[in-house]
């Protein structure tokens, strides 16, 4: 049983790194397929995209709403230093968001924390804890 939950985390690790690394790499198509049609996709609350937190139901609510702004507004954007943790058919990553604010030409350096859930190979959810305070900072929200 140890040996086939070991090998679920490291499918489930592999499905979210290859997420990150079509965003990162701007494969909106890839990002988008590995998705559940029906994903709910929150971000902080408090974060200048989405302040309520409320979540964005299926891909085209991600693409619209979060990938057309974050793939262009930012310059050197990074995800860096993730540690993924294993919690059953859940993903949680350590990271930190690199990356200079084009319209302000602010800098971010802060730590996150990513929850992805996934179900039958496809992401299911994503939650996402950072410093907004920051964000708002760097974006000129503040």
């Amino acid at each position: 049983i140890e040996m086939i939950v070991e090998g679920l985390f490291d499918f489930f690790e592999t499905i979210v790194q290859d997420v990150y690394e079509r965003f990162l790499g701007g494969d909106a198509a890839g990002f988008l397929a590995a998705l559940d049609p029906e994903v709910e996709w929150r971000l902080a609350e408090r974060h200048p995209y989405q302040p309520t937190g409320a979540a964005w139901i299926g891909r085209a609510a991600i693409a619209e709403n979060f990938l057309k702004k974050a793939c262009v507004e930012w310059d050197h954007f990074e995800l860096a230093q993730r540690q993924f943790i294993d919690a059953g058919d859940t993903v949680v990553v350590g990271l930190r968001y690199t990356g200079v604010y084009r319209a302000t030409g602010k800098p971010i350096d802060l730590q996150a924390c990513h929850i992805w859930k996934l179900s039958n190979g496809k992401i299911k959810s994503f939650q996402q804890h950072i410093d907004t305070a920051g964000l708002q900072d760097a974006m000129g929200y503040r």
